[in-house]
């Protein structure tokens, strides 16, 4: 699977660019036998960055129908991840002050009501229904990296003291329902996955892989997706140190529930030993970046490890990256040759 990668190369009011269309069908022509958006924002006051593409509006399903299109006619599945996020929307490219489950000072936040919070959860299910009829073959759940579903499960962020803050169950509250309306309103045969971090961003590694199991439990989504970023390190935790995150989640009762991972797969022998350990697929970020076709590299030589970094620019350029990409890339220490 391509991870969802931000790449701030769209249209500032979330339309699809050239840019972006070309970056991604690159990659389902590539072998990927997922091709996932960007983080696509579900709300217009919760764009997380400059360029992103979003799934909030009826304006955006041309776009979004030529894409699905695309990928799929390269044999690729398509999936969207639905996003908010939350206190982390720079308030520069928003309507007000971002949004969290309760007030936040430190990040000038300021917290949702009960109706907005339900609005909140209704606007992830309708854009959902929205990527269905532009031909998604599913949606993924953005749940991880501190974004707004994420601090409504930290006990740090959710202060609320309705049925949605306090205890775990009410934390995990609206994730549950997005799940479930989501199911309820595009069918058993829509893919439904969820992204989420086990640590760091406020979570505990426990209460993550008790909702995982729980999800798996409830037979409503097709797959869950652990954000990793290295899927061969520890948990930072003491306690559970004594094996790798990967193994935490891997060796849950998961089911028919598909497990990946992401976080530093970037070679052949990697990704076998990912594959080998429980996991049913793997999910590839910057080993995408750098080569639209990672997994045709990969199934044809064992020995197959990604571009050495830094790279040129026209070595992006190349590899399908628009010029907002390459310039977002930048931030990544030594990825981009000066």
């Amino acid at each position: 699977m391509l991870a969802p990668l931000t790449n701030r190369q769209s249209h500032e009011d979330g339309t699809l660019s050239e840019d972006e269309f070309n970056w991604l069908t690159m990659r389902a022509k590539g072998g990927f036998g997922l091709v996932m958006t960007c983080a696509s924002h579900v709300q217009a006051n919760g764009k997380g960055f400059p360029g992103q593409l979003g799934i909030f509006s009826d304006d955006h399903i041309p776009g979004h129908t030529r894409l699905a299109e695309a990928i799929k006619s390269y044999g690729s599945l398509a999936v969207i991840q639905l996003h908010h996020a939350g206190m982390r929307s720079p308030e520069e490219l928003i309507d007000g002050k971002p949004m969290c489950p309760s007030d936040n000072e430190k990040h000038g936040a300021r917290g949702l009501s009960l109706a907005e919070m339900e609005g909140l959860r209704d606007d992830f299910i309708e854009a959902a229904v929205r990527a269905k009829k532009c031909g998604y073959d599913g949606v993924e759940v953005h749940g991880a990296h501190g974004y707004i579903l994420t601090q409504f499960l930290s006990k740090k962020h959710n202060k609320r003291n309705d049925e949605y803050g306090g205890s775990f169950e009410n934390r995990a509250r609206i994730i549950v329902e997005i799940v479930d309306g989501i199911r309820e309103k595009c069918g058993e045969e829509f893919l439904l996955g969820l992204r989420l971090s086990p640590e760091r961003f406020g979570m505990e590694l426990e209460e993550i892989k008790a909702l995982s199991q729980q999800f798996a439990d409830s037979k409503k989504i097709d797959f869950l997706d652990i954000s990793l970023w290295d899927v061969f390190k520890k948990p930072e935790g003491e306690e559970q140190g004594h094996k790798t995150l990967m193994a935490h989640f891997a060796e849950l009762n998961l089911g028919d529930t598909k497990l990946t991972v992401a976080g530093k797969i970037a070679t052949a022998e990697n990704v076998h030993e990912v594959m080998n350990s429980g996991v049913d697929f793997v999910t590839i970020g910057k080993g995408g970046i750098l080569h639209h076709d990672f997994p045709q590299k990969v199934m044809e030589n064992p020995s197959f490890a990604t571009q050495a970094i830094p790279v040129s620019v026209s070595y992006l350029k190349t590899e399908g990256l628009g010029d907002a990409f390459v310039e977002y890339m930048r931030r990544w220490p030594g990825f981009v040759a000066e």
